[in-house]
């Protein structure tokens, strides 16, 4: 049986946060309020929390999965960031998008594209989300939503009632979008649109 935690969308109760953090430092995997759609999250280096999230979201370990970052200074610690590059995340983070740079060492190889190198981040314009990932003080490891029959689930009750026994805590910060992130490679020599979803992909030119 997972843990509900109502927590205002406002002005998070830090003691929910607090007890949230040491949920995911435990080796939880939480379902949690986003400025796009519900995501699912767990602790950067707990490969079997991992293993877990992938499970529930039926996925293997080709697809890819995004850091959720708290802000700039945190996305060029795990990915390599160029001057344009920099420029275009400055201007459109935090917010509804999940970008795709080159990752650096401090990522863990299981979470990197095996090809290319790459990995997905995001900062999200979510003030449950941003004050769980100080409290951490590192990124999380998400993915959107989605259930293996495709439903995205866009409010905790709903989660609560189609997976509540698979997790091991449900925030409910009141219902999202029902649309992903939006996903833009910055890799090339040109942003290039991979997934358009919640974010406005004008904003990066495309």
């Amino acid at each position: 049986m997972s843990q509900f935690f109502q927590i205002h969308p406002d002005n998070p109760q830090l003691r929910l946060v607090k007890q949230a953090a040491q949920i995911i430092h435990g080796g939880g995997v939480v379902a949690l309020p986003t400025d796009s759609s519900y995501a699912l999250v767990c602790h950067l280096d707990d490969k079997g929390a991992v293993e877990k999230l992938r499970r529930i979201r039926g996925i293997d370990d080709k697809q890819h999965l995004a850091l959720l970052c708290r802000d700039l200074s945190e996305i060029a610690e795990y990915a390599r960031v160029d001057n344009k590059q920099f420029r275009l995340l400055k201007a459109n983070t935090p917010g509804p998008f999940t970008v795709i740079l080159e990752a650096t060492r401090a990522v863990p190889r299981r979470l990197s594209h095996p090809s290319r190198k790459t990995i997905g981040l995001r900062v999200p314009e979510n003030a449950i989300a941003l004050a769980l990932l100080e409290e951490l003080g590192q990124p999380l490891i998400s993915t959107t939503l989605i259930l293996p029959d495709g439903d995205m689930l866009n409010d905790a009750e709903t989660i609560r009632e189609r997976i509540e026994k698979q997790l091991d805590l449900i925030i409910d910060g009141g219902a999202c979008s029902l649309e992903p992130t939006t996903v833009i490679d910055l890799t090339g020599s040109e942003p290039e649109l991979i997934r358009h979803g919640r974010g406005d992909p004008a904003l990066f030119g495309l």
